[in-house]
């Protein structure tokens, strides 16, 4: 009835105004909504409040870093050694010789033959760095070594007379030094080695026993070369660096004997060289035709491997060399060079010079080669002394020369 009423008092033309309907979610649904709404801000806050990450959501890498110790900062500190071929110099006029080393540390330096000038990057160990190191580890001695004629120093043991004998008696290859007092005779002395295995090795095993082997008192164990050398039958010769003019742009190496040094100094890194090795019949210089040239410096040295019954070569690369003199005064065994084999080191090169070493015999009756382990050196003079009897000349080792210049 009501409905009917408001119908009919409703204007014409107009529909009844309608009431809107509202939705009601009964009172238990209300309230878990707000409940979940209400831990999701605390949580979100909580997060926000908690967490600590500026960036939170954005995409992170995590590395793993560790504190660097002592040998970390040591090898960063290291320079990079050079390329092979490349000359190693120092920055400073001493950094090669004084610049503190790290024990065990490896040290590329230039190698320079003194009689050819052939250049050689060569690594050398880190006990030569440090007399400290050195002493504490001083080479074993060699096989076949006769002990009455070692004598006990701050690096090792070193050569020594014992009465009668010498060293440079007791090391000298065998020869037949009657036959070789009636003929021309020729020696070649190969330097160089002890740096490198495989030159070395080569030298010892492709070329005569009457051959004499030079080393040089670096690479990480030039006495296990030497003493396979010495069962080779070849004798050995220890090649001591010595200052050169250029010195320190062309460098012999650490504890190289320097004129600005006392004698004393000198001294001292000598017996360190000799204590390297055993079983060598004498010494040789590397490089230093500044020292050698120098008598207040070269006579010490000449005295002392006098006085411990060694002999000494001169490579012959210097011509104000005072070593003949000096051996001379201490009526020691004394030999000279007198042809650099392999200063320029291609076969035909070579073969002239080995020509001009065989016409030095024939005219002198002694003469004296030097050479450096290149493989083409090797070959070509390998190759020359298979027929070098066969034309009237006898290949000897360098004591037999040196001991036949003497008594001429």
């Amino acid at each position: 009835m009501t409905e009917t009423a408001d119908d009919l008092s409703a204007p014409l033309g107009q529909d009844k105004p309608r009431r809107k309907r509202r939705l009601r979610l009964p009172f238990t649904a209300m309230q878990m909504l707000a409940v979940l709404l209400g831990l999701f801000l605390v949580a979100f806050a909580g997060f926000t409040i908690f967490n600590k990450d500026p960036l939170g959501g954005e995409p992170m890498t995590r590395l793993a870093i560790r504190e660097p110790n002592a040998a970390d900062k040591a090898s960063d500190e290291k320079p990079a050694a050079p390329r092979h071929g490349q000359e190693s110099k120092p920055d400073s006029k001493h950094e090669t010789k004084e610049a503190p080393k790290q024990a065990g540390e490896q040290k590329t330096v230039t190698m320079i033959d003194g009689s050819t000038g052939t250049r050689h990057d060569v690594v050398i160990g880190g006990d030569v760095a440090d007399k400290g190191e050195a002493a504490s580890a001083a080479p074993p001695v060699m096989a076949g070594i006769d002990p009455k004629l070692l004598e006990k120093s701050r690096y090792g043991m070193i050569p020594v007379v014992a009465g009668d004998l010498k060293p440079f008696n007791v090391y000298a290859a065998d020869a037949d030094r009657a036959k070789a007092a009636k003929m021309p005779v020729v020696a070649i002395l190969i330097g160089g080695l002890g740096v490198g295995a495989a030159k070395t090795t080569d030298a010892i095993m492709r070329l005569p026993p009457a051959v004499t082997l030079a080393f040089t008192p670096y690479g990480s164990d030039p006495g296990k070369l030497a003493e396979r050398a010495r069962a080779q039958r070849h004798e050995i010769f220890l090649q001591i660096p010595m200052e050169p003019y250029d010195f320190p742009d062309n460098d012999p190496g650490p504890q190289t004997l320097l004129t600005s040094l006392s004698a004393d100094q000198n001294m001292d890194r000598l017996y360190w060289h000799l204590s390297r090795m055993q079983g060598y019949a004498g010494l040789t210089n590397f490089m230093g035709a500044r020292f050698i040239a120098t008598e207040p410096a070269m006579q010490p040295i000449i005295r002392e491997a006098a006085r411990r019954g060694l002999g000494f070569f001169d490579d012959g690369s210097s011509p104000r060399s005072i070593a003949p003199q000096a051996a001379g005064s201490q009526a020691m065994p004394f030999g000279k060079g007198d042809i650099a084999i392999d200063v320029v080191p291609t076969p035909a090169e070579i073969d002239r010079a080995l020509n001009k070493l065989e016409a030095a015999a024939r005219e002198r009756g002694t003469a004296v080669g030097t050479a450096s382990a290149l493989p083409v050196s090797i070959e070509r003079i390998g190759a020359w002394t298979k027929t070098l009897g066969d034309r009237g000349i006898l290949l000897v080792p360098l004591t037999t020369a040196m001991l036949k210049s003497k008594s001429s």
